[in-house]
């Protein structure tokens, strides 16, 4: 009697426990009341953000003031006519260069010797190329005693100029340096004033630079002799004081100092490679040293090439209110990305203590802190072939999973950015590796982090369908983003309980293109960099023209934090970063298509935004090679052949991290069907990944036999069918007037069906009882 009432004791606390559990997950109606709670948040959240109309900012940022500082001594005669021969054709490829949506002024600064007279000659900025091209043609290169010229009379003369546009260059055409002897390397004796300052104007260099970089001018020397060598390294180390970007050119003698100068600086400052495109007003300029020698035809193309660096320069930093800024250092170990913030607030920011030390991932009391969550994340495991089809036309179109679950993390944040921090973590049913991010104070809510959440969700579904064309290419993948809310805390209205899990990724941090048109140029060669910029290239074509995926960074293959441009105001209106049609214009500016841009066959260009008529592939191939892991919390996309697949669990596809995981966490559970009550298996690690409930029955007693019954991939035949009627009814393109992309009638295939009706615990319990009491009492008989 006792060992029989022990072991019904016993039995009861297991029910009890399992009931319990704190990571049961969520029931279907639960789920589909919070999926509906988050979206009228989303509206609601919606409605009060304040709008900030990007409309102008290229026009604004690539409207340029180009003023030519020509030496106009003796020797100089060749350039100032090839001057005036190119001057048209300069202005007229830098216009097209920025879309036929630019401004551009020119001014001209002619300068000789203090002996001559006139000693400067001056034309201020003006549109009209003609008069420019009088100007010039009026200049005459003759004059100069010694060696050196009044050069520092003729910059003078250009930072009195009337600057206006936000595009500020200076293009500097010289065969002989200044006076004074810190600037050249003549003897004495050739220099009339080998004093610096003891010229008639007693101008010195080093304020007049300052001034050059307080007005946010661009410097560009284009080097015909190495007479000008000892200047335009003076020069360099001026503007890389105020953190500029830049080099001289790999002839000049000064060249190994100035390279190892530049290195160690920059390694005080981020550069874009590393981390963010966002410069402060001072570091987004530009100083550069360039090859003319006697190749008087490169005039047109040098000049071309420098304003349109200095331009996209330009763009960085006046859009820095409202962006997106990153936060840490180059390696990943110290966090992927580590925060993204806005720069509007990064004045309110309040810096935390940091944890230093090496992560102990296999210490079991290293994550000290214990967090029971719900969360969101998106089903980018249920893909057919018409899912980025339907992503692409609206916001509602996003699936998701609602789950609650347990995470270990670390109490002290490793990384912080003006606004959030992150720690380290796991979830109790994984071994796999997160970050967890929170705010610091009031932050934002959950619906802003559930649209990064889809902006990443939206991304996945283009680079799948981009592995699947590029062929040999090296795939690329984006970071799943799931969204939390820590069920302990209450202060919602704070934003403290609002945070984010994404898996934990080392390696080196790479910045490889921004979303006011900057492009990573240190590694041109770098087979991803070249897929980042082709990718973005193929989110414009694939959407046709509806929308741009920029802002890439990551390490490798895994990209993260990416910006979505859109066509429509009202898509991603809670995401920073989306500059609309003008992002599009940013990126064409400065984008070369590449070889994998050609293998896809990309249609549309930079031109086609002058004429407003934009060509776009029509068909695209059904994808069938490609998917995503089960796991809503991993995503990572796979090749077919290369998936792990198991009859226990149909439909599903596993990467190589989550698949042992399966069967490392298996647990015996009780059922609770009536009857005698008997052991199940069941893998906490498969339903944590799915959101889904922990099952209370055995198999046989769900009627689901021994497997998990869920198809979340369509057969090849059904795929291209579907594929195909998707391409027939996208033809127009909806940068014209008309055009627009239709609503497809082809149903979502595949979608995991949710469980049936609610179950409540204590009903479960009272059965389960029930059935003991009969059983002992059977016993008794």
């Amino acid at each position: 009697m006792r060992r029989a009432a022990e072991k019904e004791h016993a039995l009861a606390e297991r029910l009890k426990r399992e009931g319990n559990s704190d990571d049961i997950g969520v029931s279907a109606f639960d789920a589909e009341s919070r999926l509906r709670e988050l979206k009228r948040d989303r509206r609601t959240a919606e409605n009060k953000s304040s709008s900030y109309s990007t409309k102008g900012m290229f026009k604004a940022a690539y409207s340029t003031d180009l003023l030519f500082l020509v030496d106009t001594t003796g020797s100089m005669q060749p350039y100032i006519d090839e001057a005036k021969k190119q001057v048209l054709s300069i202005a007229d490829e830098i216009k097209r260069e920025f879309l036929n949506d630019a401004e551009v002024r020119i001014a001209v600064v002619a300068y000789k010797d203090h002996a001559d007279t006139p000693n400067v000659q001056f034309l201020d900025f003006t549109p009209e190329v003609d008069m420019v091209r009088t100007f010039i043609a009026g200049l005459y290169a003759d004059g100069g005693g010694d060696t050196p010229e009044d050069v520092l009379g003729g910059l003078q003369q250009a930072i009195n100029a009337s600057w206006k546009q936000q595009t500020r260059c200076i293009v500097h055409i010289a065969d002989s340096p200044p006076h004074g002897r810190t600037l050249h390397d003549l003897p004495d004796p050739d220099d009339d004033y080998p004093q610096p300052g003891s010229e008639p104007h007693h101008l010195t260099f080093s304020s007049l630079l300052t001034n050059m970089i307080a007005l946010s001018i661009n410097y560009t020397l284009l080097r015909i002799t190495n007479l000008t060598d000892r200047m335009a390294f003076e020069f360099f180390r001026e503007y890389l004081a105020s953190s500029a970007a830049g080099m001289v050119h790999v002839s000049n003698r000064y060249y190994s100092e100035a390279y190892y100068q530049g290195r160690t600086a920059r390694s005080r400052f981020p550069s874009p490679s590393r981390a963010s495109s966002l410069y402060s007003t001072k570091g987004s300029l530009n100083f550069e040293e360039l090859e003319l020698g006697t190749s008087y035809s490169a005039l047109r193309g040098l000049v071309v090439r420098t304003v349109s660096s200095s331009a996209s320069r330009t763009a960085v930093r006046l859009s820095a209110t409202p962006s997106r800024r990153t936060f840490g250092t180059s390696k990943l170990g110290k966090g992927l990305s580590a925060i993204k913030e806005d720069e509007k607030d990064t004045p309110d920011s309040v810096d935390v203590r940091l944890d230093t030390s090496r992560p102990h991932w296999d210490r079991r009391d290293w994550l000290d802190e214990t967090l029971m969550v719900e969360g969101f994340s998106p089903d980018v495991g249920v893909h057919s072939a018409t899912t980025l089809d339907e992503m692409m036309m609206s916001d509602d179109n996003f699936k998701m999973s609602v789950t609650v679950f347990t995470i270990r993390k670390r109490s002290t944040p490793f990384a912080q950015g003006a606004f959030r921090v992150a720690f380290y973590a796991r979830t109790r049913n994984s071994t796999t590796r997160y970050v967890v991010k929170s705010f610091k104070r009031k932050g934002k809510k959950l619906a802003h982090l559930t649209e990064e959440m889809r902006c990443q969700a939206l991304c996945k579904a283009f680079a799948l369908e981009f592995n699947a064309f590029s062929g040999e290419v090296p795939s690329i993948d984006f970071l799943v983003t799931t969204c939390l809310e820590d069920k302990a805390k209450t202060a919602t209205t704070s934003g403290h309980n609002c945070l984010s899990l994404e898996p934990f990724i080392e390696g080196t941090y790479v910045k490889y293109n921004g979303n006011r048109g900057y492009v990573n140029s240190d590694i041109p060669n770098d087979p991803f960099n070249q897929a980042a910029q082709a990718f973005s290239h193929f989110t414009f074509e694939r959407s046709k023209g509806q929308l741009l995926v920029s802002d890439l960074q990551g390490s490798g293959s895994v990209f993260t934090d990416p910006i979505i441009h859109t066509l429509d105001h009202k898509r991603f209106m809670l995401s920073d970063g989306n500059l609309g049609e003008d992002g599009f214009k940013f990126f064409f500016a400065t984008h070369v298509c590449n070889d994998i841009c050609r293998r896809l066959q990309l249609k549309s260009t930079k031109y086609m935004f002058a004429s407003r008529k934009f060509e776009f592939r029509q068909v695209w191939p059904a994808v069938n090679n490609t998917t995503c892991c089960a796991n809503v919390l991993c995503g990572h996309i796979l090749r077919l052949f290369d998936a792990r697949r198991s009859d226990k669990y149909p439909g599903h596809y596993w990467c190589p991290n989550c698949w042992p995981q399966l069967e490392i966490f298996t647990t015996k559970m009780l059922c609770v069907a009536p009857g005698l009550h008997h052991e199940f298996e069941v893998s906490t690690f498969f339903y944590e990944s799915q959101g889904q409930r922990r099952p209370r029955k055995c198999p046989e007693h769900r009627g689901e036999g021994d497997s998990v019954a869920r198809v979340a991939t369509m057969t090849t035949s059904a795929w291209e069918r579907s594929k195909t009627a998707m391409s027939e009814r996208l033809h127009s393109s909806p940068l014209s007037p008309e055009g627009s992309l239709p609503r497809s009638s082809v149903p979502t295939e595949g979608l995991r069906s949710m469980a049936a009706a609610k179950t409540r615990k204590k009903t479960m319990l009272r059965r389960s009882l029930s059935n003991l009491k009969s059983m002992m009492s059977s016993s008794k008989d």
